[in-house]
Formats: structure tokens, sequence, C-alpha cells
């Protein structure tokens, strides 16, 4: 969910999310996972399948690996659509955020066959690790059991610093030390969170036409607090 700053500037600021491996930043929480894409094409298996919370960098790592091999990126919901997923000899494809709950299984098994036998594989993304997937087909799961897995975990405190400095760099803002200190102790522990924070963060400031402050911050984490409640109840 979208972090709103107070003041509601109009103008919406172009700062799309950059998904290359320059802008990845490495660290307890996602090495293994990073280690397992920059191995490709050395995998031990034509599928690997990375596994970790939402917004712990699972669509970094895939568009990274994408650039990597050349790989077309999908996402799991595709495979609802017949025919729209049509395989060229060879071709890798990235599939994301396949649900452990709902898992198009008649689908993904044909995918993975077709890509097999064409010479190539899948990079496979979820919220969760295969073996705790709700899977009836027997062939499928034979299948995922012999994916490369590698897991995510949420970010710590460490990486999360990183990422906002970097993010703030990214926009040219100049924010103090005790204000980053004071945002990752009460900030969401999540990658995405910490990109829609920023942003927030900066709108405001123009809006205000000032610097990041703590009250800003205070403010920013607060509105966004009230709105994860409100959608709470709203659900």
């Amino acid at each position: 969910m979208a972090i709103q700053a107070p003041s509601q500037l109009p103008l919406a600021l172009a700062h799309p999310p950059q998904h290359g491996r320059d802008s990845f930043l490495p660290g307890r929480s996602n090495r293994a996972a990073l280690a397992l894409v920059e191995r490709w094409p050395d995998w031990p298996a034509p599928i690997a399948l990375l596994s970790g919370p939402a917004g712990s960098g699972k669509t970094h790592l895939a568009h990274i690996w994408a650039e990597r091999s050349g790989a077309r990126l999908i996402a799991a919901t595709d495979l609802a659509f017949p025919g729209r997923v049509q395989l060229a000899r060879g071709e890798w494809i990235a599939m994301e955020d396949v649900a452990p709950e709902d898992v198009p299984e008649a689908e993904l098994f044909h995918l993975i066959n077709s890509a097999r036998e064409s010479g190539a594989g899948l990079l496979i993304t979820s919220r969760a690790a295969a073996p705790t997937w709700r899977i009836a087909l027997s062939d499928l799961r034979s299948r995922l059991r012999l994916a490369a897995p590698a897991a995510l975990e949420a970010p710590d405190d460490d990486l999360l610093r990183q990422v906002l400095v970097k993010l703030f760099a990214d926009r040219q803002l100049v924010v103090e030390r005790p204000v980053i200190d004071f945002l990752l102790v009460r900030m969401e522990r999540s990658l995405s969170a910490a990109g829609q924070l920023v942003e927030a963060l900066d709108r405001e400031a123009l809006a205000q036409a000032g610097p990041i402050t703590r009250p800003m911050a205070a403010r920013i984490l607060s509105a966004a607090a009230d709105s994860a409640a409100e959608f709470a109840v709203r659900k």
C-alpha cells in the first residue's frame, strides 16, 4: 500500500524502481539468493525458486536474472489464460509471485516440462518455499523437489539503512543520520516500504520547500500507520 504524504502534493515525482544489478544492495538477508542468480547458467537444476516475504527483493533479483539470462518475465497469473505463455525453443522464463495457496498446477507442470524439453528452464518467485505449497499433482511436486532453492529474509537494519541512504541519494536528498535512525526503528521491515517511505518524504519536503526532518518523518510514519489501519478495517 502506498504511503501518502499529508500535504497531498498533486504532481507525481518520476522515480521508477531501479532493477539493475548495480542498484541491488547485498546483505545477510539476500546473499544466498543473489549467489544463486549470479551462478546461472551453472545451476544444479533447470528450475530455481526464490522464496521470501513481500518486499524482500525477489522482484529485483528476478529482473537481474532476466537481464543476465535473456529470460522473459511473466506473472504467475498469466498461466490462467490459455495460450498467453508460449515458449520459444530455448527460452528461459522468470515467473513471479506464485501464490502458495493457489498454485496453477496443471499449467505450471506443463510450463516446466516445455522449458525442460526445449533445453531451458525457469526461475520462480513466491512468498513461500515449494514444500509448503498446496499441491495435489504428485508429478508437479516431484519436479519442484528438484528445484534449486534460495530463501530471502526480511531485511535487517544494516541493509535497510543502506537502502534508505541510497534511495535518498538517488533523489539528491540530504538526510541527517538521526532522521534515518528514527525511521529505522519505526518503519515496516521491507524494501518496498522503504521505497514508499522515501517517496512520501520527498513529496512532503517538496511541498513544504524544506529539508526532511525528524518531525516530518514522524508525520509521514503516522500517516502510514493510519492508512494501514484504515485498510485493515476495510478488509
